[in-house]
């Protein structure tokens, strides 16, 4: 389809979203789907399930409306929905608190708000999402408001559809002169939200006290018009423009809220509880609408320190916005800022990212005061991996003592400017893990917040990730040098699980080419065995956990292998490599290989392009580094 046809299929969809008709109308729509007459609160959640809902093995839940843009925060985003919007949505009374994102810098907070303002948008065009209101209404307002309250129980018993607020100043107005009091036969329109438009989505911004007026929030006198009016309490001589007044029937954002002078946050104590708010010289006007805002750890206990800010502090609902805490997620992060940027052609080597991110992850995790945690094996432990001596459960216990963990630490703006500065370099194609750790260590001389103590915590941090990364280069190399590693892995374990059975059975196996029955092949399992550091006397313990679990892999109907457990798949893997440690590092550090050695190299540099997502010149630079390494 040419930009043209796209274009005039658009104008159709835009076309097919309008409606319009008379309140008499707009009953029957009410009558045969009660969804579109919801509360704010109901919509938003029922727009956050509508993308889809998954349970993890632990039975919680996965909400797919975040997943494309929020990383690593399953936990905060479930007690976000599960606390506050579901809660809301069934009209409990955390609907009438204010929202606030509470959390360190480049959290999250505002993502979170801008997920939900365009996810609103796209949901009001849909069947499920589609809302009505007032046409002509400068506040959108939810046409079942025309019904007279002592008419309500009627129609609530009948529709089953509860109705909360008032018309608005206008509407009122209008009914009783345009109308002749004949509601029925006020029109009604489809309305689609939109922040662009200022329909059903307001944004406030705190800027100078002293110029700032509170008409930005609540509307203002339309003074070219009190002469033909005659009064300002006229709604004909009022504009009713306000953030609180184009949010009504949406969302309603306050950005750094509590930046805010003090007059402007009082209007939010009669809104969030009785749903209305003071405006002009007229009575208390409606609204509906959830109020969200964001605000960082230090300005929050300044808040709630000045007594004077109990009220509203008592219609807050605080959600904490931690930093993300597991590795895997955090490379998601910077992935998607680099996929966002012009950048996109300088190549990234495999693990770059990574190593970064176990930089980062480090600087926001605790010490543990648990015998046998040192950092590094909390961040594995965090990031869902297999640690020798702990357990999954571990990992509850590790978050409970430090409740605020991840409040602190270097953010990934700080991060992915880093590995700007290095993509950025005019005399390279390609950045790999030393390029990026290079560039975060000499950002933290130009930080002006990071003290001398700091900087060497930082630099502590910087060698333990280097370290990390020396790790993963030996083993990509290492791999690549093994000829299909998944083929070798799979006959080396084979003939490990053989031995196994036979020594935990006392039974004899057979020679393959002989069929002479032998004792189980002790060297070869302890040659495994000692990979991963199991003692002499801990090994028949752990050749019966391998049987064991392959017993329950069986029961299930799945088949154990290389995968399957994650202590012998690293013995394998490591014994692999031990094997072929001197032939890498022979081959490697040569600086006038020989016929055998160069055709080596260039078969294993063309499997780290093919297979590991290497280009040439990071895959030479490997190469060489892991030479280094080797060597010492």
């Amino acid at each position: 389809m040419s930009f043209l046809e796209r274009l005039s299929s658009y104008r159709a969809e835009e076309e097919a979203l309008r409606w319009r008709g008379t309140f008499a109308d707009y009953l029957e729509l009410v009558r045969q789907n009660p969804n579109i007459a919801r509360t704010a609160h109901a919509r938003i959640y029922d727009m956050i399930v509508a993308a889809g809902v998954e349970t993890d093995a632990d039975g919680k839940p996965h909400y797919k409306f975040f997943e494309k843009e929020i990383f690593g925060l399953s936990d905060t985003i479930e007690r976000l929905v599960e606390e506050y919007f579901h809660a809301a949505a069934r009209r409990l009374d955390v609907r009438k608190r204010i929202l606030l994102l509470m959390g360190p810098v480049s959290g999250g907070k505002s993502t979170i708000v801008t997920l939900l303002k365009r996810g609103l948008e796209q949901y009001s065009r849909t069947p499920e999402g589609a809302l009505y209101a007032i046409a002509g209404c400068p506040m959108h307002e939810e046409p079942l408001h025309l019904i007279p309250n002592e008419l309500r129980p009627d129609f609530e018993a009948e529709f089953g559809v509860k109705i909360e607020g008032n018309l608005c100043p206008s509407c009122r107005l209008r009914v009783d002169e345009e109308f002749g009091g004949r509601i029925e036969d006020v029109p009604v329109e489809r309305i689609v939200l939109s922040e662009e438009r200022r329909v059903g989505i307001g944004t406030f911004s705190p800027s100078d006290p002293k110029s700032q007026d509170i008409a930005d929030l609540t509307g203002s006198v339309d003074f070219s018009t009190i002469t033909e009016y005659g009064s300002e309490s006229d709604p004909r001589a009022y504009r009713f423009d306000g953030e609180l007044n184009k949010a009504n029937r949406g969302l309603m954002e306050f950005q750094e809220m509590l930046k805010c002078d003090e007059k402007f946050l009082w209007h939010l104590l009669s809104l969030t509880q009785e749903g209305n708010f003071k405006a002009g010289r007229f009575a208390l006007i409606s609204a509906d609408e959830m109020i969200i805002a964001h605000t960082n750890e230090a300005e929050y206990r300044s808040f709630i320190a000045n007594k004077k800010n109990e009220a509203l502090q008592s219609r807050m609902i605080v959600m904490p916005i931690p930093y993300n805490l597991r590795v895997d997620d955090e490379v998601k992060i910077y992935e998607k800022l680099v996929q966002q940027s012009d950048l996109k052609n300088v190549h990234i080597a495999p693990h770059a990212l990574r190593t970064a991110a176990i930089f980062s992850i480090l600087t926001r995790l605790k010490e543990s005061k648990k015998q046998g945690v040192d950092l590094m094996k909390k961040l594995y432990l965090y990031n869902g991996q297999a640690v020798e001596g702990l357990k999954d459960s571990d990992v509850k216990e590790l978050k409970a003592e430090f409740p605020d963990e991840g409040m602190s630490g270097l953010d990934p703006r700080y991060i992915i400017n880093r590995i700007s500065t290095a993509l950025i370099r005019r005399d390279t194609q390609c950045i790999n893990a030393l390029d990026v750790l290079r560039a975060i260590k000499d950002g933290l001389d130009q930080h002006p917040s990071i003290t001398p103590e700091d900087r060497e915590r930082l630099l502590n941090f910087v060698a333990m990730a280097r370290r990390e990364y020396d790790e993963m280069a030996k083993t990509e190399v290492q791999k690549a040098f093994v000829y299909s590693f998944e083929e070798s892995a799979k006959t080396l374990l084979e003939n490990y699980l053989d031995n196994v059975e036979a020594y935990c059975n006392w039974q004899k196996i057979k020679d393959p080419l002989t069929g002479e029955e032998m004792d189980p092949d002790e060297k070869l399992m302890r040659s495994i065995e000692e990979q991963i550091g199991i003692s002499e006397n801990a090994k028949r313990a752990f050749r019966e956990e391998i049987l064991i679990r392959i017993s329950t892999y069986a029961r299930r109907g799945k088949k154990f292998d290389y995968h399957s457990h994650e202590r012998l798949k690293e013995a394998i893997e490591k014994k692999l490599f031990a094997d072929l440690k001197d032939v890498v590092k022979i081959t490697t550090s040569s600086k006038t290989p020989d016929e055998q050695q160069l055709k080596k190299i260039n078969e294993v540099t063309r499997r780290l392009i093919d297979e590991h997502g290497y280009c040439p010149v990071c895959a030479n630079e490997l190469l060489r580094y892991t030479g280094s390494l080797l060597n010492r």
